[in-house]
């Protein structure tokens, strides 16, 4: 089980990264556009220099859904590497069954 502290300081950072979403994209495709003037893409990359850090994608975790575990992420269960075994192993995961060769 990770820090309950470390789970929803990344809640946090989600709902940020949510929040500015649209207008960092908006930004970045001024920065990006080649129809923009040099005065456009400087005031784009200075607001967007003003953005909260925690307001970039990059930043969030992925993160187990039952136990917050950081690290092992399966992206297409939403768990962990050490969850998706439990719960494999005990058949409550429809369509996966454990490999035998």
């Amino acid at each position: 089980m990770a820090k309950r502290s470390k789970i929803v300081k990344n809640n946090q950072r989600v709902e940020t990264v949510a929040r500015f979403a649209e207008r960092r994209g908006e930004l970045k495709r001024i920065i990006s556009s080649p129809q923009s003037t040099a005065e456009q893409k400087l005031q784009a990359q200075q607001e967007l220099a003003r953005q909260p850090r925690d307001a970039s994608a990059v930043r969030v975790r992925n993160r187990d859904a039952v136990d917050g575990r950081p690290r092992g992420h399966l992206r297409k269960f939403g768990l962990s590497r050490v969850r998706v075994r439990e719960l494999v192993h005990r058949g409550e995961l429809s369509g996966v069954r454990k490999a035998s060769w």
